[in-house]
């Protein structure tokens, strides 16, 4: 069997170990290594395990993804989600469907510290779904913007998908989060309008919103304190006085602080936040290990290279090109999680991308991929019948048909 043949059925065989529910990182290392065995031998396989695991891991660079982690945990327990969600309120919640607005600027502030869709979904129904069910909002509506404003956890910086990519991509992280705040910050203004434009036209029998106070268009000084200290590490990052690692650092002391003063975390509480970011980073961690094993052997096969190779000189358009690998992404991203879903196809995909002329040098090329990738993978996790989010949503809403919350994603 040639390296290109070898490469191509390991792929296949890693695709149906994942449709057998068997864990992706595990999947990958399984199938690497065993297809480095079958091309280098026995000793090629345990030589390259010997190194690989350290290499990869001494990097500080990888630190940023536990102390986001611990962020995201100490935000929880300060009750930093009701308060985000509460300052948001300050400024929509007099518009008519203003507080399915609030939910979508309180989804992308809190996506930001946890950096995970599923996380953000899950965390914002319990705070969000009994107000707007309070507040008399169809349960559509309800549960299609807390579907929707989930996936802004994999877009805004810092975000753990865009620290795996750029260490994928070999780009620099700095310039993946300053790529991702604005297409992060325009996909939670559409929603909004989304939103507005659906309670406008559409929601005429009932006013979503009459029974909010009529309350003028004002931040509150609460407000600026609530969200201003989870932005401290962020606007270290885009002013240049902390690198994102240094960032990571100074958003989990500085969240941890604020847990503890106002969210009144005790000694259990900072163990099972350091716990569960243990477990947490663990799992990343391995699935990075397997995906690297996987990517080393995919190296030695050829496949990505030959593959790009192929499709240049097939002289398609780059753009249809693109839109084929965008589609697979939105297809993708209704039956796997976002993590995985860029450990398991940027290896193939952007020596594809990177090989052709966008007008732009190749090192832009691999960042703009990156964004638009994520933009569409946000869009499958919320694409019926399959998407995600829709699930988490309804698992913690089962009182809400499936098929309402069909009904409210379609508008976004």
């Amino acid at each position: 069997m040639t390296p290109i043949t070898l490469g191509a059925s390991g792929f296949v065989v890693l695709l149906f170990m994942m449709a057998t529910r068997i864990p992706i990182g595990l999947a990958m290392l399984v199938v690497g290594a065993v297809g480095m065995m079958l091309i280098t031998g026995p000793m090629g396989i345990l030589n390259g395990l010997k190194s690989l695991p350290y290499e990869h891991f001494s990097s500080h660079t990888l630190s940023i993804i536990p102390l986001f982690l611990l962020m995201g945990q100490f935000a929880a327990r300060a009750g930093l989600s009701r308060a985000m969600f509460q300052a948001a309120n300050d400024w929509l919640g007099h518009r008519r469907g203003g507080l399915a607005m609030s939910t979508i600027g309180a989804c992308g502030a809190f996506g930001a510290i946890c950096g995970s869709s599923l996380a953000t979904a899950a965390t914002m129904t319990q705070v969000a779904l009994p107000e707007m069910e309070r507040q008399g909002y169809r349960g559509s509506l309800a549960t299609g913007a807390l579907a929707a404003g989930g996936t802004l956890g994999i877009l805004i910086p810092p975000s753990v998908v865009l620290v795996i990519y750029a260490i994928l991509a070999e780009q620099n992280i700095n310039e993946m989060f300053a790529a991702a705040l604005v297409p992060g910050l325009l996909a939670v203004f559409s929603y909004m309008l989304a939103i507005s434009l659906y309670v406008r036209f559409f929601l005429t029998v009932r006013r979503v919103g009459k029974s909010l106070p009529r309350r003028a268009l004002a931040l509150t000084a609460g407000g600026v304190a609530r969200c201003g200290d989870l932005y401290r590490g962020d606007w270290g990052i885009y002013t240049g006085i902390f690198t994102p690692t240094e960032a990571a650092a100074v958003g989990a002391v500085s969240t941890g602080a604020l847990a503890i003063t106002r969210g009144g975390l005790r000694w259990n509480g900072l163990r099972d936040c350091v716990l569960e970011t243990a477990v947490t980073s663990a799992m990343i961690f391995f699935i990075v290990l397997g995906a690297s094993v996987f990517n080393s052997f995919l190296a030695l096969t050829q496949l990505p290279q030959i593959t790009a190779g192929w499709i240049v000189g097939l002289e398609i358009s780059p753009w249809v090109v693109l839109a084929g690998i965008l589609f697979c992404y939105l297809v993708l991203g209704c039956f796997m999680d976002s993590l995985s879903m860029i450990l398991l196809t940027v290896p193939i995909f952007l020596p594809i991308v990177t090989g052709m002329d966008f007008g732009m040098p190749a090192t832009d090329v691999a960042i703009w991929f990156g964004i638009l990738a994520l933009v569409v993978v946000e869009v499958g996790m919320i694409t019926p019948p399959v998407g995600l989010n829709i699930f988490i949503i309804h698992s913690m809403a089962p009182r809400i048909p499936l098929t309402e919350t069909f009904k409210g994603i379609l508008p976004f």
